[in-house]
């Protein structure tokens, strides 16, 4: 039997034309982290999506929300709750953390690529770390029991939430830069910082992120996938590597969106051509990443560990049970 799998991070169109049903791509079993707005959305916009997902996954007996964690893991259902991918959507109030949470988001990055409020982005070239509003973010992260999350986040702002999370936090779907230079990918010293609070850092099957990015590269993109895990394995310990493939069932419209809006992006994510991605069945499917790590020397054990365990781990240490949802 091939592990469970925890996904920390995929993400379905941002509109309401969207369907919760095509997570069904996913095997039975899984637990999902579906994105539900990042710094183009308000506050509205993001909760209207999260209102609609949750409306369409309770009617279909396939998922189930998730609440605690005790509602993942279920072998017949698909455990979702949701993260937002920049504090946009929060509208400045730090208390709408508290409305987010009560609808089933479970992470949060304080920046997406450029500066905000709360911190700068990957993409930014003045890299000043998070602002006094960023750590009041992850300190209020904490409090209700929400991932703090440095993907998209500029390296030192990656760092000062390391230093200012009270528990452990999370690079949901950040791939290494000692393996492929890219802003997008994290250095070695963002992920010790990071193993350090306890954390995970979740390998994403992107192919600009990994150095694949032809689209019959398949073999290439999970080849590398298996790279960046025995890279962050090596590096920070078996306990802090997971799987946050960023999956985008919106892959078409976000190539869209890049080569209609440059300016919001970098020619890091525009010279490579359409981005491409590792789809849900190449993870645990035959072939597929699992076949390919157990050929690399990797133990039942600790495949369960890099496709589940660890950010179940973490998960405990840091959710908090919510009031039920409006």
């Amino acid at each position: 039997m091939p592990p469970r799998l925890w996904e920390q991070h995929c993400c379905l169109p941002l509109r309401h034309t969207a369907r919760i049903a095509e997570l069904a791509r996913y095997p039975l079993g899984s637990y999902l982290s579906v994105n539900v707005g990042y710094s183009a959305q308000r506050t509205a916009d993001s909760l209207a999506l999260l209102h609609q997902f949750r409306d369409e996954a309770a009617a279909d007996p396939r998922f189930r929300l998730v609440a605690t964690l005790a509602d993942v893991g279920r072998d017949d259902v698909i455990a979702l709750a949701f993260d937002l991918e920049d504090s946009a959507p929060l509208g400045g109030d730090l208390d709408n953390v508290e409305v987010f949470h009560r609808l089933g988001v479970r992470s949060l990055l304080p920046t997406y690529n450029h500066a905000n409020a709360a911190g700068c982005g990957c993409l930014d070239a003045h890299d000043t770390g998070l602002t006094g509003y960023g750590k009041d973010l992850v300190r209020k992260l904490n409090e209700v029991g929400v991932f703090a999350d440095g993907s998209h986040c500029s390296r030192r702002t990656g760092l000062d939430i390391a230093t200012h999370t009270g528990v452990p936090m999370i690079y949901s779907h950040s791939n290494f830069t000692a393996l492929w230079e890219h802003p997008r990918n994290i250095t070695d010293d963002q992920a010790r910082a990071c193993a350090a609070t306890g954390g995970v850092i979740g390998i994403n099957g992107v192919g600009i992120f990994l150095g694949h990015n032809d689209p019959g590269d398949h073999a290439g993109r999970l080849a590398a996938m298996a790279d960046h895990i025995r890279y962050g394995v090596d590096l920070v310990g078996i306990d802090h590597i997971g799987i946050g493939s960023d999956y985008s069932f919106d892959g078409e419209e976000f190539n869209d969106e890049i080569r209609d809006n440059p300016a919001a992006f970098s020619d890091s994510y525009t010279k490579w051509g359409p981005l491409q991605w590792v789809p849900p069945e190449e993870l645990l499917g035959t072939p597929g990443l699992d076949d390919l790590l157990a050929t690399r020397g990797f133990t039942p054990t600790e495949r369960a560990a890099l496709f589940h365990g660890n950010f179940t781990r973490v998960a405990a240490q840091v959710w908090h049970t919510p009031e039920p949802a409006d």
